[in-house]
């Protein structure tokens, strides 16, 4: 790891606050609403293909999810299911958009020990009002210079935040809870990054290899990036 991070970017969801167990607990109440159709794991695996299918057209987000959540409704039921449970399953969708915002442990902590050291920068994907409303009732927006929501977190979409931020990347480091979109793009166009394992990760998300890397850090919890500069 260089020693010459000057911005450091943080993932929200399951980095900063909780997130993915509240879109399990969503998808489980979904699965049993169409359990008269297939059984439970099966309705799982149908919304999930669902949701690959259009995550080019959608996005990453609650509002995305919804929309494929009555989708699925449709193609499982053969079209035959009432307006009824497809209203059920928007309300899902409704009280996932309204969940308190709980703060992982440690984050305060962290951003207070880092900022005035470092330009601290939110870049998450999801839909851009959700975020923007978790943001603001987390508490933290006033430790962050920036605030990215991204459509996704390719390379490209990396050089595009670093481009606006007039940043280098030997310079920049980001830190979240997933290999696939917070540590392997930044790896790939010359940054630094770090991984703090959270305990749900979506499947569209999981990667299994061992990664080594001279600019790869493995963090047990987010305050232990304070041990490392």
């Amino acid at each position: 790891m260089n020693n010459h991070i000057t911005t450091i970017a943080f993932d929200a969801d399951d980095t900063l606050w909780i997130n993915e167990p509240y879109f399990q607990e969503a998808e489980k109440e979904f699965c049993r609403l169409l359990e008269d159709y297939l059984p439970q794991h099966s309705i799982s695996q149908e919304l999930f293909k669902t949701e690959m299918q259009n995550l080019h057209l959608y996005g990453y987000g609650v509002k995305g999810f919804m929309l494929c959540m009555i989708e699925t409704i449709g193609r499982v039921s053969n079209n035959t299911a009432s307006l009824e449970l497809v209203n059920k399953a928007i309300q899902l969708g409704q009280e996932l958009l309204q969940k308190p915002i709980e703060l992982l442990d440690g984050v305060t902590e962290t951003l207070e020990s880092l900022k005035g050291k470092y330009r601290l920068v939110v870049a998450t994907k999801g839909d851009l009002l959700d975020q923007e409303r978790k943001l603001k009732n987390s508490g933290l927006q006033d430790y962050f210079h920036h605030i990215e929501i991204m459509s996704d977190k390719k390379e490209h979409d990396y050089k595009k935040l670093l481009k606006h931020l007039d940043c280098q990347p030997e310079n920049f480091l980001m830190l979240g809870n997933s290999i696939k979109s917070d540590v392997l793009p930044v790896l790939e166009i010359g940054g630094s990054a770090a991984h703090i394992p959270y305990h749900i990760t979506w499947s569209h998300e999981q990667h299994d290899v061992n990664l080594e890397h001279p600019n790869f850090m493995e963090l047990k919890s987010i305050d232990e990036i304070l041990k490392r500069f």
